[in-house]
């Protein structure tokens, strides 16, 4: 890949975002290189790390479905550096790596609940439009497991991830690069850039198949 825009350097950057890419590092989900893009424009930079604490870190939704959501984004639009991390909030709640594996087969997964289908079957609405699902059938199920004001604030986060991933991929960036050295939110088999490479070189890379 060839990097489109730069990293601004961490330097250069007041103590606030300093702060916010030292979280990234720490913590992840982002890791720090796609916030060091945004921070060529402050405003857009705090427009996500704002927004994103709010609904996916925060809210009213189940923050294990909303990292399901997450990644099932990053399969299906191919956003490697996004579908390779793993939010550590949703790990302490139980999703296990299993879970991540059968994303863009799950209505006839065996893995997931009703509830979890219901909410992925919304990201797929989203991401590939109404046509793709059966419109009646989707909105019975979220009204069945979900509240309005859940309902929305997961709809608000996948359309988020949806338009920041469908960017994203076409920056050429990748993970280690930035305030490299920690394995933060990483998925297993990418904790560092020599895993990472030997991950990606593989047959069985997700990306790739």
């Amino acid at each position: 890949m060839v990097q489109r825009i730069s990293y601004v350097p961490y330097e250069t950057l007041n103590s606030d975002m300093q702060g916010e890419l030292q979280r990234c590092a720490e913590h992840g989900t982002p890791r720090p290189e796609s916030s060091a893009v945004r921070a060529h424009s402050e405003r857009s930079f705090w427009f996500f790390a704002d927004s994103w604490q709010k609904i996916f870190r925060e809210g009213v939704m189940d923050h294990a479905l909303k990292e399901l959501c997450r990644v099932y984004i990053s399969r299906t639009v191919t956003c490697e550096f996004c579908g390779n991390q793993r939010s550590e909030k949703a790990a302490e709640q139980g999703l296990q790596e299993m879970q991540y594996d059968d994303l863009l087969n799950f209505e006839s997964s065996s893995t997931y609940t009703d509830e979890q289908k219901a909410a992925l079957r919304y990201a797929q609405a989203i991401a590939w439009g109404p046509a793709s699902v059966d419109q009646d059938h989707m909105w019975d199920e979220l009204s069945r497991f979900f509240t309005e004001e859940q309902i929305v604030e997961l709809g608000c986060f996948i359309g988020l991830t949806f338009g920041q991933q469908s960017w994203i991929r076409l920056l050429g960036i990748d993970h280690h690069q930035y305030l490299a050295g920690t394995a933060a939110s990483m998925a297993p088999g990418f904790e560092d850039a020599s895993a990472l490479a030997s991950s990606k070189s593989s047959a069985e890379y997700w990306a790739s198949s």
